[in-house]
């Protein structure tokens, strides 16, 4: 049986992106959550500046935080100006983040941001997944599979 797609979340421009994450984790649920930000990383943001290759999110305390994601600082801002690697709250309905922590807790799973982008209504969402971590011999035959339909690509190519 295969596995299902997961909804594709309203992208009209996407700052960045973990590309990393579907190679080192299987990626089991994707949500879109909203994202706490200050003035000047909305600006940094939307002069496509930001990283999350990094970062992961965490639960405490019922609220769920995005660490280690790199916002620089916007460059005509003034001393009010904020800090490029604090952690950002991430707006998520309870029961989501109820989800969220009974599986890092139980199952042993992680939090990994897929994605920051802007909505079509102009808001920054993030697009997180419930991961679970893949060992090296995994790693190998996603390598493998991947150059192998690269190749059929290929060959269907060339024989037309």
């Amino acid at each position: 049986m295969a596995r299902p797609h997961h909804p594709e979340f309203e992208k009209t421009k996407v700052v960045a992106e973990n590309r990393r994450a579907r190679f080192e984790y299987y990626i089991e649920d994707v949500f879109e959550a909203g994202i706490a930000l200050t003035g000047t990383e909305v600006k940094s943001l939307r002069f496509g500046e930001g990283s999350i290759a990094e970062s992961y999110a965490e639960v405490k305390n019922g609220e769920v935080w995005l660490v280690n994601s790199n916002v620089p600082e916007f460059s005509h801002g003034n001393r009010h100006n904020h800090v490029p690697k604090r952690p950002r709250k991430l707006l998520l309905k309870e029961r989501e983040i109820a989800k969220f922590h009974g599986a890092v807790e139980r199952k042993g799973m992680t939090l990994v941001p897929l994605s920051i982008y802007f909505n079509s209504r102009g808001r920054a969402k993030v697009e997180l997944a419930l991961a679970k971590g893949k060992n090296a011999a995994d790693k190998r035959a996603t390598i493998k599979e991947r150059d192998w339909k690269r190749d059929q690509q290929r060959i269907m190519r060339d024989h037309q």
